[in-house]
């Protein structure tokens, strides 16, 4: 053992010399320099040990001896003790106290640990002083071959153009072993292909997989599975191995030239198909995919070629065969169809192109006209007459018995009956006088249908624009609030005016400004730019002599025929602080200014609103004060006898009559009699007056009988009351029939028993009383 620390020894001090006694023990020597001389100083080893290295993976029943340490202080009485300190320490390595012999009690793996560093050292077990310092020590683990190589994928994923060349790069795979590559052959691995032959090859020690075949052909195959083994001991017998799966995809490249399935094709389709309409479609077949399976059709050749058209559809890859014009039965062109990406590199498997023939058959059917153009568009001037025409529209029959045409307009497109077109040959004239101004285009419809078969019908748009002829006049762009100042001065800008035309000229407006006479008081200067300036012709003017002056200005463009137009603009004089800003126009506030303020007027109006307001309240108090008590006095006697047809309020109701009438008749027409109550019959009773006296009251009552008499309007009522009055100091006392028995007698009550059963017991009452009285 001591050759093998030897050199590992000088490795790490090579300041040190180790000699080697007789009896097994190490010395070492330290040299110094002194001058030319080598000075050697010799020192005892203290420890000895015999075995550092241990086998992994140890299957036996006893723990696994590793060596012995002793130092030379153990004099061999039994007084030294070993301790063992360290990685494992107690727990993987155990130390005899004793005898200092060292043993391993678990199964080591090296690929879990490679090494384990330990410290020993020797005490007096008298005195438990340690006989000299720790010393560190390493215990190694000898490798077997025991794992297998690991892939660092469990499958790989490859791509690999197709016709590649042979040793074409396909994938490089990698294995590792867990064991030590520095001792034996343990992790050294070589490559080989378990399946995948004779495709595939791999380089024994770099595990790069390459192409081993030419000529591979996606279109035949397209994924291929690969087997690939790595195996240690440099591949030898007794070896562990371990494999992996490459999945190789062979890319597409252009190496299919497209081609038709077949050499001919027939289409039909019917002759009312419109043009651009689908005919139908072809497809060439390519085993390519992608961009490389991308085909390009056209017409190469065929009486049809002007009247067909060819278009690749990008999803399908199919050709797709359009109408262009119908002027035949039976075409026939002939189609060609090409890669659009083509490799020049395989450009001897082509050519890539191939053609076919197809014919296209018109199927007859019944077709409505066709105009000569999709839309027409014709111009005409606004000022243009009626009758003059606009354009012509032409259709014909498409079908081989060419019926004529009749043409006419969409009413609902032309509301306002401005066109006609003649039925027979498709003139457009003017039916009404055109303006621009009003509406620059005209979109109206044009029908045009078979005369043997007018359900046979098309429509083609028509557009007219109306051009502009000068026919308005220009005015003011906008209206104007132009003052002038008290304190203005002469030549000073008061305004700037500008105009608008509804016309629209080619070449764009040009307005002339003038004024329509010579004025006194302002001037106009043309600025030649479509504006004008309104400039003051004296200073001071006067609001007190003339508030507002109108300004005619006369505006004229340049077009031909020149129209020109006059527009007043209005001036106001102000009153304008010193820098010429407008404090007041109107005449109010001059007047404002000379005397009174705002709120003096705003005082003055409050006061007479507030003295219309006692007056009409005073008025009001007034004309109730009128109204006198229905008593005065003590002396005031009422009698009142009224007749209800239900059931009234008694000798309490007094709406039934007003004592203040009888006393005053001339009020009577502001008073309005009672009519709430209407009876089912009514029978006119005149009762003596008992007072002839009183010609008044009985002149109102006569008036008012007779003025209901011969109103036709006014309702009857039921009410009858006998009014009596007796002044003061009358003769005749009191005329009520409640205190005077001596008048009861002259009444007649005879008529109630014409009243109805309603009244028939107060005609008992009274009628049974009066023949009382007579018996």
């Amino acid at each position: 053992m001591c050759d093998l620390l030897t050199p590992l020894l000088n490795t790490i001090c090579p300041d040190l010399i180790l000699l080697e006694r007789s009896d097994g023990n190490l010395f070492h020597w330290n040299h110094l320099m002194k001058g030319d001389k080598l000075v050697l100083h010799r020192s005892k080893r203290d420890w000895m040990w015999r075995q550092f290295f241990l086998s992994e993976e140890y299957t036996g029943s006893n723990y696994q001896y590793v060596g012995k340490l002793r130092s030379d202080k153990d004099r061999g009485d039994g007084t030294a003790r070993y301790v063992l300190s360290g990685e494992g320490a107690g727990t993987i390595f155990r130390i005899d106290e004793k005898s200092g012999d060292l043993h391993a009690t678990q199964r080591l793996d090296r690929e879990e640990k490679a090494s384990y560093t330990l410290q020993a050292q020797a005490f007096n077990k008298i005195t438990g002083l340690p006989l000299e310092p720790a010393t560190e020590f390493i215990v190694k683990i000898h490798d077997i071959n025991d794992n297998e190589p690991k892939f660092t994928k469990a499958v790989y994923t490859a791509s690999v153009p197709e016709m590649s060349d042979i040793g074409t790069f396909v994938i490089e795979v990698n294995a590792t072993d867990a064991d030590d590559a520095t001792y034996g052959n343990s992790a050294k691995l070589v490559y080989s292909i378990l399946q995948g032959q004779p495709y595939f090859s791999v380089e024994p020690e770099t595990g790069i997989v390459r192409i081993a075949l030419s000529n591979m052909d996606r279109e035949v195959r397209k994924e291929y599975q690969v087997v690939i083994q790595a195996k240690d001991m440099a591949g030898q017998m007794g070896g562990l191995s371990g494999t992996t799966m490459v999945n190789v995809t062979l890319t597409d490249v252009n190496d299919s030239p497209p081609r038709f399935a077949y050499s001919s094709y027939h289409l039909s389709t019917y002759e009312s198909a419109e043009i651009g309409s689908t005919v139908g479609r072809i497809k060439a077949n390519d085993g390519d995919e992608g961009e490389n399976a991308e085909m390009k059709y056209r017409i190469v050749d065929g009486d049809g070629k002007e009247y067909l058209d060819i278009i690749t559809d990008e999803t399908t890859q199919e050709g797709v065969m359009k109408l262009d014009y119908e002027s035949k039965r039976v075409y026939t062109v002939k189609v060609e169809v090409t890669n659009t990406h083509q490799d020049p590199s395989f450009s001897d498997l082509g050519p890539f192109l191939d053609t076919a023939i197809v014919k296209v058959t018109a199927k007859d059917v019944d077709e409505p006209p066709v105009f000569s153009r999709p839309q027409y568009v014709f111009e005409v001037n606004e000022d243009t007459p009626k009758g003059i025409a606009v354009g012509t529209i032409a259709a014909w029959d498409p079908d081989a018995t060419h019926y004529p045409i009749q043409y006419a307009i969409d009413q609902h497109t032309d509301p306002e009956r401005l066109y006609h077109i003649d039925p027979k040959n498709g003139s457009i004239t003017i039916l009404k006088s055109l303006d621009r101004e009003v509406s620059k285009w005209h979109n109206i419809s044009v029908l045009a249908s078979e005369i043997n078969n007018p359900h046979q019908r098309s429509r083609v748009p028509v557009l007219i624009k109306v051009l502009d002829v000068n026919d308005n006049a220009p005015e003011f762009a906008m209206i104007y609030e132009t003052f002038v100042c008290e304190n203005v001065k002469a030549g000073q800008l008061i305004q700037t005016i500008s105009a608008i035309d509804t016309d629209d000229p080619l070449v764009g407006h040009k307005f002339v400004f003038t004024l329509s006479s010579m004025n006194p008081n302002f001037t106009i200067f043309d600025n030649e730019d479509n504006t004008a300036r309104i400039l003051t012709r004296r200073s001071g003017f006067n609001r007190r002599e003339m508030s507002v002056y109108y300004l005619p200005v006369v505006i004229s463009d340049s077009d031909y025929p020149i129209q020109s137009s006059t527009s007043t603009l209005t001036i106001r004089v102000c009153s304008c602080d010193a820098t010429g800003n407008m404090r007041s126009c109107s005449v109010d506030a001059l007047l404002l200014s000379a005397g009174l303020s705002t709120g003096a007027l705003v005082a003055i109006l409050l006061c007479i609103l507030i003295l219309l307001m006692i007056v009409v309240l005073f008025s009001a108090l007034k004309k109730q004060r009128r109204k006198e008590p229905l008593i005065i006095s003590k002396e005031d006697v009422r009698d009142n006898v009224v007749s209800y047809n239900d059931e009234g309020g008694g000798e309490e109701d007094t709406q039934a009559f007003d004592i203040g009438t009888l006393r005053h008749p001339e009020v009577i027409e502001s008073n309005k009699l009672r009519r709430d109550i209407i009876p089912e019959m009514l029978f006119p009773y005149h009762r003596p007056s008992p007072m002839k006296e009183c010609a008044d009251v009985r002149d109102f009552i006569i008036s008012r009988l007779q003025e209901n008499d011969t109103d036709p309007f006014t309702p009857p009522y039921d009410s009858l009351a006998t009014y009596a009055y007796e002044g003061n100091g009358s003769i005749a006392e009191s005329l009520s029939s409640l205190e005077s028995s001596v008048t009861e007698g002259d009444h007649e009550y005879d008529y109630l028993s014409n009243w109805g059963p309603q009244f028939k017991k107060l005609a008992d009452m009274y009628i049974g009383k009066d023949t009382g009285v007579a018996n």
